[in-house]
């Protein structure tokens, strides 16, 4: 099989050693910038295969990324589509300290309707539903009414 070409800028080169040398990236992007490394180098594709143990499709789809559009689009994903998140960490960590604090008096423990009733005098989670509070413990790891 005959491997395309493929040589990095200079500038493009100093992104792709930046992302593999140090700081905090997503292991996609990391293995990203391997393959980029490895094709610049002139590493056969079997050979880059092997030793990064990603499959044939990912090594093709970064060569015709960066051919297509750079380094930029070769390592990071793209925004998706989709409606963004309205309630961010802070906020699910005040609701998740919420459920965690002592339950209202006459209670052994919070029910989901006097949650959602707290939640929404807080500031920024005015309009949350007794659903989203919901989904947002769903994801803790806690659970204060056992045991």
């Amino acid at each position: 099989m005959r491997q395309t070409e493929l040589h990095l800028s200079e500038e493009a080169r100093s992104i792709v050693d930046g992302i593999r040398a140090k700081g905090v990236h997503r292991s996609r992007e990391v293995n990203r910038a391997h393959i980029l490394s490895c094709l610049d180098r002139g590493i056969p594709e079997s050979q880059i295969l092997d030793v990064l143990g990603v499959g044939r499709t990912a090594v093709w789809r970064t060569r015709a990324a960066y051919l297509q559009g750079g380094v930029d689009l070769a390592l990071f994903d793209l925004e998706r589509c989709g409606r963004p998140r309205q309630y961010d960490t802070d906020a699910q960590a005040r609701v998740t300290a919420l459920a965690c604090s002592t339950p209202p008096a006459g209670r052994q423990r919070w029910t989901m309707l006097e949650l959602e009733r707290v939640a929404r005098q807080e500031p920024g989670l005015q309009g949350v539903s007794r659903e989203t509070v919901r989904r947002m413990l769903k994801k803790t790891t806690s659970n204060p009414g056992a045991g």
